[in-house]
């Protein structure tokens, strides 16, 4: 299967290892796309591609710019859209239902989301949308013999409108327990960091999903603290309480499991080693990669030919 892959060139996130992970299972031709060329998808297309070549077109862009090209992409053969962030269609933020109407327009394109719950939800709708999680970048965050001297913590972002749960529940453990709440650079030192942590709380508070945080965490061997998103996603991930993970749905939760494994430390061992067993067999972007190129496979949905309306609105579309 010959796939066009197209990513966004300014991301904070390092993702390099997923992309890899895809090109390791498909005829790939990586591009990166600036902002410039993101917002006119209909120009870099027609100087720089032959939509003809390509079994399999695959999008991981900024949402913001797709909603505002959907005359051009009704036109993109054989699309697939890869999506993080599509959980904000169904939490309060900016993008509440945005996706629903985006993917309307697109009713033949498939959806790769990385929730769940959210792929079911879209289902629901009526979409094309299958479900493969989130993961970590496995060459750049490994598990290191040294020692746990940060009790407990989480390191990341809590600024983001769609983090202002996270940030409330945080801030509320840190006003009973030892909490570090900090941020590192990506790369050496955030994995070092994670390798000195012992409790790691992640608090995807309101979110529908795990982030790729809880993964990362549980590669380094941190006992992970997760908020819990609900059974049908734990057992889509294989995470079970106390024995790979930690679930909490309050600050009295979090606060009663934590005095427990204070008080039994091997108990916390196992559930760390067992952790990181899942994520190192199941989560490396080396597999989650094969994953996504297994789920573009299957034939798409007949893409009816545009309207005489539609091919003249996209010819007169900047």
């Amino acid at each position: 299967m010959k796939v066009l892959f197209l990513v966004q060139k300014e991301q904070r996130a390092i993702l390099d290892r997923l992309y890899d992970g895809i090109a390791a299972h498909c005829q790939c031709d990586l591009r990166w796309l600036n902002s410039a060329e993101q917002r006119n998808l209909k120009q870099y297309f027609k100087q720089q591609v032959d939509v003809s070549q390509y079994d399999r077109i695959l999008f991981f862009l900024r949402f913001k710019q797709e909603i505002r090209q959907v005359a051009f992409i009704r036109s993109v053969p054989n699309l697939v859209i890869l999506e993080h962030d599509a959980y904000q269609n169904y939490i309060p933020c900016k993008y509440t239902g945005k996706f629903s109407a985006h993917y309307r327009q697109l009713p033949w394109v498939r959806v790769i989301s990385s929730g769940f719950m959210v792929s079911e939800r879209l289902r629901a709708e009526g979409f094309d949308a299958c479900f493969v999680p989130k993961g970590y970048d496995q060459a750049l965050l490994t598990p290191q013999t040294r020692e746990r001297d940060i009790e407990l913590a989480f390191v990341g972002s809590t600024k983001s409108v769609a983090y202002s749960g996270r940030k409330q529940m945080l801030d509320a453990i840190g006003q009973v327990e030892p909490l570090l709440v900090t941020r590192t650079n990506s790369g050496q030192e955030y994995g070092d960091t994670l390798n000195r942590i012992r409790f790691f709380v992640s608090a995807d508070v309101g979110m529908g999903e795990y982030m790729i945080k809880n993964f990362e965490a549980m590669a380094c061997g941190c006992v992970l603290f997760t908020f819990d998103q609900g059974e049908a996603e734990n057992r889509a991930l294989g995470f079970a309480d106390m024995r790979t993970v930690v679930l909490y749905d309050s600050v009295e939760t979090l606060q009663a499991k934590l005095a427990q494994l204070r008080r039994e430390p091997a108990l916390a061992e196992r559930i760390a080693a067992a952790g990181q067993a899942l994520v190192l067999g199941e989560y490396g972007f080396d597999r989650i990669g094969e994953r996504i190129v297994q789920a573009m496979q299957p034939a798409l949905r007949p893409h009816p030919p545009l309207t005489v309306w539609q091919r003249l609105r996209l010819a007169l579309s900047i």
